[in-house]
């Protein structure tokens, strides 16, 4: 008693007097879950009253704990984001039967979670049983689902989920594997059951729209701000776009109608709601582009990966769009394109360029590639840039500098180095990346993804000494030995996930690293010194620690190219549903 009477006292000296209910309105201020964890460190009284008080979690692993064990830690939950599949899933690297079943979370949520309305799954397999327990358990509270590049389902189970959950204001199917795409009638039930929708997205899915639906969807939905489509031809969408008075954030549709002569399409005068702000267009070229023109003032995010422009075409296309906040595009837009966009758009906060075709048709001309000339330009004339993931050609330590002098905002930056040409203007790029990370302090996420040669021992040495604040890093193609690993992981105070692919560590390096890296909470290694039977990576073992081999087939010797290590925290111990690919390390069966 004598104990639990001075475990109350501590509580009310570390509140300073303040009552449990304020103390968890202050809290429900703090949104940052390092701080939030923090908080609970404090005392049990503490920890108690954010247990009560915290709304939102995100379990970037589901294997890392289990719903029960959640449920009792944060019994008040009202919004859960989940993540299953390796990240590495997205490029078709990860096994398909892998795991990543959300049906285990699917009933405990059910079950309990008596304050759910918001739930976020990504990248994991939701059967139509699973959605229909939900439903049946749920559908009067959500106001959120997403479920986000997952697979497993069938559009049965989306008329259910829209004609039984009247307050759904979000439902997000982005990227996703839905069986009976043909069928359509999902959206029609949306259309007629719910008039508070707010947010609709199956972009980059193949399910069928029916024009004539979505019509009907946005006149009931009074409230729809946000409309993300398949494919549908735009000439079908004027309806559509003349009802939808308050759209501010549209993508798909599409230019390309194989059924319709090309010369019947006309899109002068083409109509887009006043309201808009964000927009992606599917297989637009240089003939369609203009009906942008009057408009482009006004956007804030306009993404053209998806768009059959050339060089001269984005330049023309950016030249009109000044208040840009967000841009997505594929590197034909080239050093001239981005030299426009940093001379206009000077409010630029996100910049994103992917890789194009190897083969585009002509569109790859000489001006169409990304190098240091671009690079540079972006870090000077864009000094607001937060987020900044490019694919380059070629890259040099100067580059890198002016990126860490000018773009000191930047909280996420990733580079990917091509090997389109036989060789890049300078290497290594050791100081060019010491550079940049003493000047962006701000950054949480890093990615790094270059060819050998271009970043030695020394630069991860600098990776190490230099990211105090990065809790993700993604490495690909650096380092000379398993020295500049070691260096590495000497700092990195912060990194939490942590991903290297074909950089050819031993396993002892990996084991060691994983050991020093003291807040590191997953791993995953694609390309390493493999051993038959992965002896020097039980070097790593430690408490709630899973460490599991990935092979493409378990009947051979995995060649170094092919082997994987994922290796992660867990309190819920080793899981059940290993296939035949996975080998589960530690704990061992």
């Amino acid at each position: 008693m004598g104990g639990e009477a001075g475990e109350r006292r501590l509580g009310r000296a570390m509140s300073f007097g303040i009552p449990d209910v304020a103390l968890g309105l202050v809290m429900g201020f703090v949104e940052d879950p390092w701080d939030r964890d923090a908080i609970s460190l404090v005392c049990r009284h503490w920890c108690r009253v954010d247990a009560l008080s915290r709304k939102h979690v995100t379990v970037a692993m589901a294997y890392s704990t289990t719903p029960d064990r959640l449920f009792r830690r944060f019994p008040c939950l009202e919004s859960l984001k989940l993540k299953a599949k390796p990240r590495a899933a997205m490029f078709n690297l990860i096994p398909e039967d892998w795991g990543g079943s959300a049906s285990p979370w699917i009933r405990q949520l059910s079950a309990s979670f008596h304050f759910l309305k918001a739930l976020h799954l990504r990248r994991m397999i939701v059967s139509d049983d699973d959605l229909d327990v939900l439903v049946r358990a749920k559908a009067h509270m959500l106001s959120s689902f997403k479920l986000d590049r997952c697979s497993g389902f069938s559009t049965s189970s989306l008329a259910l989920v829209a004609r039984t959950c009247k307050k759904l204001e979000t439902l997000f199917l982005e990227d996703s594997i839905i069986a009976e795409k043909e069928n359509d009638e999902w959206i029609r039930e949306l259309a007629t059951n719910n008039n508070v929708l707010e947010t609709l997205n199956f972009f980059l899915t193949d399910l069928r729209a029916s024009p004539a639906y979505l019509t009907l969807l946005v006149r009931n939905c009074r409230r729809l701000k946000v409309l993300k489509i398949s494919e549908c031809f735009m000439l079908d969408l004027v309806d559509l776009f003349r009802t939808a008075e308050i759209l501010q954030d549209f993508a798909g549709g599409s230019f390309d109608d194989q059924g319709q002569v090309e010369e019947s399409r006309n899109y002068e005068n083409y109509y887009f709601p006043p309201s808009l702000l964000r927009l992606s267009l599917l297989y637009m070229g240089t003939k369609e582009m203009q009906v942008l023109f009057p408009y482009g003032a006004a956007l804030k995010k306009l993404d053209l990966q998806f768009t059959f422009l050339s060089t001269e075409d984005h330049c023309q296309l950016v030249q009109r769009c000044p208040n840009l906040e967000i841009l997505e595009v594929r590197d034909v837009i080239g050093d001239r394109g981005l030299e426009v966009v940093a001379q206009t758009c000077k409010k630029l906060q996100r910049l994103r360029v992917e890789r194009g075709d190897d083969d585009q048709g002509g569109l790859e001309d000489e001006h169409g590639m990304v190098t240091q000339v671009g690079l540079m330009a972006v870090a000077q004339g864009c000094p607001h840039l937060e987020y900044w993931a490019v694919h380059v050609t070629d890259i040099t330590n100067a580059a890198l500098e002016a990126i860490g002098t000018y773009s000191s905002s930047l909280n996420d930056f990733r580079l990917v180095l091509l090997d389109r040409e036989a060789n890049i203007t300078e290497s290594p790029l050791d100081n060019g990346v010491r550079a940049l990370l003493r000047g962006c302090t701000k950054l949480r996420r890093f990615a790094f993804y270059v060819r050998p040669g271009a970043l030695s021992d020394v630069g991860l040495g600098y990776i190490g000494e230099f990211s105090k604040t990065i809790r993700y890093m993604l490495l690909g193609n650096v380092g000379e030995s398993d020295q500049g690993l070691l260096q590495l992981s000497t700092g990195c105070p912060s990194l939490q996930k942590l991903e290297l692919r074909g950089c050819f560590f031993s396993e002892r390096a990996l084991a060691v690293a994983v050991l020093q890296l003291k807040s590191l909470r997953y791993l995953w290694v694609q390309g390493y010194k493999a051993s038959p039977n992965g002896t020097d990576l039980m070097a790593m073992v430690r408490p709630f620690w899973n460490i599991e081999i990935i092979a493409p087939n378990q009947d051979e010797v995995c060649p170094d190219g092919q082997a994987q290590i994922l290796a992660y925290y867990s309190l819920a111990g080793m899981r059940s549903d290993y296939p035949h690919s996975v080998i589960p390390l530690y704990p061992s069966v």
